[in-house]
């Protein structure tokens, strides 16, 4: 059955379908970075608020600023907007079709449409999934103003690339209007990610309006939150599974049996109650999203790496991989617990414990290239931080290191069973260029300053560095791990 809104009183009895009437929806949200995670988790939770009768007029408008968003939109809007989601559960699979989405915003060169549509005064929330190494942040910690996109919009705001841009634009509308701020909300799993938002988008109207700039940084509120839900990508076996339970849906997603969303409450044009479907309001997200960040975000760095030299697929599969389970539980009880705080309801090793049952699932495909992807955010956002603390408080740290080895072995291309590594990182080629530069000197790598900062002038960091990556090289990643664990 085509999935449409003309069709989901036709689809089968088993697969929930929105209880409330589409037509009575209005506009509060634009979300720009229409992945599978945000359809996932954020709309989610307005599709339950939704449900209880809440929230009518807080619906999601769709936007992206990325050519391939185009293609994206084309698949939305043949189907309404609407999204079956698939949920993983290790004691059965079960559907349901969400509709808290209603529209999807042309996708231009020049975003005007996207301007427009933020300028509307309805419009209270601007929200982003765009990645982790997509707020265009220096390795000084500031924004780049180098990068060309950045660049580029500095020099023409009204026809901006990025969505930083769009979205300064509008509020330049709108605060000429006289209609007021909205919200902008990051939806990405970075520590402070309301706090590194506000950095990008008034930083970058500083470099043309410096009115706009502190109107912005005035009036605009940007509260920080932690996201958590796996969300595998979706692939031909996400087509036969949506398939299989009599729906034809071109962008369905599957995603674990859990989620959790933390949220600082500064809303400057008011929000949806997402508390009332389970999420989390607190003037402490901070604690909540160190837990995660370091906890989860950092181990599946720890896992995945391993996992894609040896070969092997799912982030699951590593979980039933001998030595990566070992050396995912002694990392983490040994030198990432030390630095996470309790949060209410949940101390630190309990959480690991969660983590690993997750991971675990059989039923979620999630790739370990997936996960591996962008490693020189995702190490330098996720790993780092911690292995400034441990070298800090000189407690342990060697397993940590000993990923970072790692990664550097996996960038230079090659798996252990001499398989290619296909290009998985914006910065690919400096990172494959300094991998195997590395190979005979591994200072190399640790001086990338754009991705270590001033670890690499650590000598003790260097030291266990150059011999865990000389370990692998001479013998092999398996070697290394049993190496590290008891």
């Amino acid at each position: 059955m085509q999935l449409n809104l003309n069709t989901l009183k036709c689809l089968p009895a088993e697969v929930r379908r929105p209880s409330y009437d589409r037509a009575n929806l209005s506009a509060g949200i634009v979300h720009i970075g229409l992945g599978n995670f945000h359809r996932a988790h954020q709309a989610w939770y307005l599709h339950r608020l939704m449900e209880q009768g809440l929230a009518h007029d807080w619906a999601i408008i769709g936007a992206g600023v990325r050519p391939a968003d185009a293609a994206q939109r084309t698949k939305m809007l043949a189907q309404h907007c609407l999204t079956t989601l698939i949920e993983l559960d290790p004691s059965g699979k079960s559907a349901e079709v969400t509709g808290s989405m209603i529209d999807f915003v042309p996708v231009a060169a020049d975003n005007a449409a996207l301007i427009a549509r933020m300028a509307e005064p309805v419009i209270r929330i601007v929200a982003l999934t765009v990645t982790e190494g997509g707020y265009y942040v220096a390795a000084t910690g500031g924004l780049d103003t180098s990068h060309a996109d950045i660049a580029h919009d500095a020099a023409n705001p009204d026809t901006p690339k990025t969505a930083f841009g769009a979205i300064i634009a509008a509020l330049k509308l709108r605060r000429d209007a006289g209609a007021g701020p909205f919200t902008c909300q990051s939806c990405d799993n970075l520590q402070g990610n309301g706090d590194i938002l506000r950095q990008t988008l008034v930083g970058l109207a500083m470099l043309s309006d410096a009115d706009l700039a502190g109107w912005i940084d005035a009036n605009v509120t940007f509260p920080n939150s932690m996201v958590d839900c796996i969300v595998p990508a979706t692939g031909p076996k996400e087509l036969e599974l949506v398939q299989a339970f009599g729906i034809k849906d071109a962008v369905p997603v599957t995603h674990e049996n859990f989620r959790q969303w933390v949220i600082e409450d500064k809303f400057c044009a008011g929000r949806p109650d997402w508390d009332k479907a389970g999420a989390t309001f607190t003037n402490d997200v901070h604690s909540f999203e160190v837990m995660k960040l370091r906890l989860l975000n950092a181990d599946h760095q720890i896992i995945a790496t391993p996992g894609e030299l040896l070969s092997v697929d799912t982030i699951a599969g590593t979980m039933a991989h001998p030595l990566i389970a070992k050396l995912f539980r002694k990392i983490e009880m040994e030198e990432i617990v030390p630095h996470v705080s309790a949060v209410p309801g949940m101390p630190a090793p309990a959480y690991v414990d969660l983590i690993e049952r997750r991971f675990a699932n059989p039923e979620i495909h999630d790739t370990t290239r997936r996960v591996a992807f962008d490693g020189g955010s995702r190490h330098s956002g996720f790993l780092h931080p911690i292995l400034r603390d441990a070298l800090a408080a000189d407690t342990p740290m060697d397993g940590l290191v000993l990923v970072e080895a790692l990664w550097a072995r996996m960038c230079e291309g090659t798996r252990e069973d001499g398989t290619t590594i296909e290009p998985n990182d914006p910065s690919w080629e400096t990172l494959t260029a300094a991998a195997q530069a590395a190979k005979s000197t591994p200072q190399v790598w640790i001086d990338q300053v754009q991705f270590y900062g001033t670890l690499g002038q650590n000598t003790l960091f260097a030291a266990r560095f150059d011999h865990w990556l000389n370990t692998i090289w001479q013998y092999g990643t398996e070697a290394a791990l049993r190496s590290y664990l008891p």
